[in-house]
């Protein structure tokens, strides 16, 4: 609790540090704009006129400074670990009953299903849909034939489909965050992918899809596999858009472990 908590606080003051970096780089640049020019005087010396307001920016850097350690304080930033939304207890009590019924079903991990969830919406129970823009572009040019597939998907699976339905099909829905896409996948409808059945179809295509790294124990390899697609790389080194993707939810599976075990 308290390791997660002090490495929580590492990160903020990290991040805080490179907003003050570039605000101060912003300042130096914007102070030499307004070193002080000469203008000759009656009797022809040079006299220098002092810049009006030379303090603005500072004050703006100022308060620029206090706007941003608000906003990570109270909003908790975009740290993936961040419990800003139900939190560890809030995810248990909003999908660990379902959850451990899934798991008992599909022979997985529900340790492994419940940080999932955090790690993807938090814990929350209402998830909103997340679009991805160049996934959108890719499944156009598949229906284009300017390439071939996306994930196997095929022009003969989306021909017909109109930028709406490539809309939806470009998004993450549910509590896992799948790609709609998916849904082609698990031969479902898009509306059974972000429905009320999303827990179940999410738990069905992480077991067709990685089932088996998750039974062996190879929870990292899991986690890469849901992020990127891919295990982790030989050299050990994470290719996750969050660094501390995989770390994170190794750390939740121990909490989960022990909240299953009462």
């Amino acid at each position: 609790m308290f390791s997660r908590l002090r490495e929580y606080i590492k990160d903020k003051i990290d991040y805080l540090k490179k907003v003050k970096y570039s605000l101060l780089m912003d300042y130096k640049k914007y102070k030499q704009k307004l070193k002080p020019k000469t203008k000759k005087g009656q009797k022809g010396k040079a006299k220098k006129t002092e810049p009006e307001n030379k303090n603005t920016f500072v004050k703006f850097v100022v308060a620029a400074l206090v706007v941003v350690v608000l906003f990570v304080v109270f909003s908790g930033g975009n740290n993936t670990k961040s419990d800003d939304a139900v939190g560890v207890n809030g995810a248990y009590n909003n999908y660990g009953r379902e959850v451990k019924r899934l798991a008992r079903e599909f022979d997985i991990s529900p340790s492994y299903l419940m940080s999932l969830i955090m790690l993807e919406c938090s814990g929350r129970k209402d998830v909103p849909p997340r679009f991805e823009k160049h996934v959108f572009n890719k499944l156009k040019d598949v229906r284009a034939q300017k390439k071939s597939d996306l994930e196997s998907i095929s022009y003969k699976d989306i021909s017909n489909a109109s930028d709406d339905a490539l809309k939806n099909l470009a998004s993450s829905w549910g509590p896992f965050q799948l790609m709609g896409y998916k849904c082609i996948h698990l031969g479902i409808s898009i509306k059974d992918l972000r429905g009320d059945n999303s827990l179940y179809y999410g738990v069905k295509w992480i077991n067709d899809t990685y089932g088996d790294y998750i039974r062996k124990g190879r929870y990292a390899d899991a986690f890469h596999i849901h992020n990127t697609g891919r295990p982790v790389p030989k050299d050990g080194k994470y290719r996750t858009y969050d660094k501390n993707y995989v770390p994170n939810g190794l750390a939740y599976m121990k909490e989960f472990d022990e909240l299953f075990a009462r």
